[in-house]
């Protein structure tokens, strides 16, 4: 039974590893910084979740901590991406020529630059 959660460990750090770097290409070649946020943010939760659980199907005695850790992660990647992009289109940031729809806008929050109350 160990050596098999030893393999599933290093097939998902692998994994996790995978996504990072991914996360990382992604940041280099998207757009603009909306999609350079989205690209992080999605990848990089997925790739450090993933190499959490490798660790602790390695090392068992540590599972509480890591999941505290990646609950963690959870709740403050998303919600610091949020922070960020709202944070870019109130400043306005530049968008890509492919971008076409801005919910912000259309949803009737502030426009770009307008300071929330």
């Amino acid at each position: 039974m160990d050596g098999l959660l030893e393999i599933l460990g290093g097939l998902l750090l692998v994994a996790g590893t995978a996504f990072l770097l991914f996360g990382g290409i992604g940041l280099v070649r998207m757009p603009d910084v909306f999609n350079r946020i989205q690209a992080g943010t999605k990848a990089t939760t997925l790739g450090t979740l993933l190499s959490l659980i490798g660790v602790a199907c390695l090392r068992p005695e540590w599972g509480v901590k890591l999941l505290v850790i990646g609950l963690f992660l959870l709740f403050t990647n998303p919600l610091s991406s949020q922070v960020l992009a709202r944070a870019a289109h109130r400043t306005r940031a530049r968008k890509s020529k492919a971008t076409t729809v801005d919910l912000l806008v259309e949803d009737g929050d502030e426009e770009p630059g307008e300071e929330a109350s």
